[in-house]
């Protein structure tokens, strides 16, 4: 990873590991949950390497930048703000946006509020979906009840569920994914993380490396920054799930700008399929799936994700 720098963008400062020529195109990597700017590692080198500029902030709430406590300060707006605050601090007019998992949310969403700052955007296992027909919340607890993860999370006591457990957190949270043909088997239960986390713990936490796609020293290092700065920040991102719906209503959801969608053929939270609305919403679109792997892209098809990005990113700009 290149250094980071700390760099105020309005409300919050965010760290901000930047990488290439500064005269490249630019490119903005956003992460997800449980992440850092770390997990786009791969893809920061071989973007500059390619000749891009590449800027990777840690998102609000997360690793080295701010994380406000109240969970007003994670709605859509704030977090589209910092965005806008962070190119203007660069002095960048437009650059294209890719976001994976909370960053691919995030990142669909700032295109829809804030197209004019984005030449294209590209999403990692996250798709661009169409405004449902009632809370996501709602959605959630129909899939998988009150244990379902995104249900748990909005109670504020979930801050502390993996707290001083963040090693076997992420030894757990990295495992690798079920098999494609196994997803549509899934039971509701899956959704069940803290439950499965705890039974996890009970077995006697990780047996093999060969079990986790995130290789041991990147753990390592998600799991001291976790335990210094909490997990309070990113569920906060969860509990603006419903106000973010509110918010999108009325908003145009049509795209008009370039875009890339990568899609994981196993990763059973954002299966492939999800993919089949963004046709109906995406004038120019893209798409991609990578075969054989889970939720964790960046790490577990880093060569495969590299050359989708680079090979758009030349053939559109």
């Amino acid at each position: 990873m290149p250094p980071a720098r700390h760099i105020n963008v309005g409300e919050v400062t965010l760290s901000v590991h930047e990488a290439g020529p500064e005269d490249g195109l630019p490119v903005l990597l956003l992460h997800g949950w449980p992440e850092l700017a770390l997990s786009w590692a791969a893809q920061i080198a071989a973007l500059a390497n390619a000749g891009y500029r590449v800027i990777a902030p840690d998102n609000r709430g997360f690793g080295a930048s701010d994380a406000p406590h109240e969970t007003s300060a994670y709605h859509v707006d704030r977090l589209t703000g910092d965005i806008a605050g962070l190119l203007d601090a660069l002095g960048i007019e437009k650059a294209v946006i890719a976001g994976h998992d909370w960053g691919g949310i995030l990142m669909w969403h700032a295109a829809c509020l804030i197209p004019e700052r984005f030449l294209g955007a590209v999403g990692v296992n996250t798709p661009h979906l169409p405004r449902g027909s009632k809370p996501p919340t709602e959605v959630f607890r129909e899939m998988g009840g009150e244990e379902h993860y995104i249900v748990r999370f909005q109670d504020e006591a979930a801050d502390g569920i993996f707290k001083g457990r963040e090693a076997d957190f992420f030894d757990f949270v990295f495992g690798a994914s079920f098999p494609s043909a196994d997803i549509e088997k899934l039971p509701p239960s899956v959704t069940h993380l803290p439950k499965r986390f705890e039974r996890f713990i009970e077995r006697g936490g990780l047996k093999s490396e060969d079990d986790v796609v995130v290789p041991d020293d990147a753990r390592a290092e998600f799991a001291r920054v976790y335990a210094k700065t909490g997990f309070r920040g990113g569920l906060n991102w969860y509990r603006n799930f419903d106000t973010n719906w509110e918010r999108m209503g009325g908003v145009d959801h049509r795209l008009a700008m370039p875009c890339l969608m990568i899609s994981a053929e196993c990763d059973y939270m954002l299966p492939p399929k999800l993919t089949a609305w963004m046709p109906a919403l995406c004038k120019d679109l893209e798409m991609h799936v990578i075969p054989g792997i889970g939720h964790w892209t960046q790490y577990e098809a880093p060569d495969e994700l590299n050359a989708y990005l680079i090979d758009w990113l030349r053939r559109r700009f």
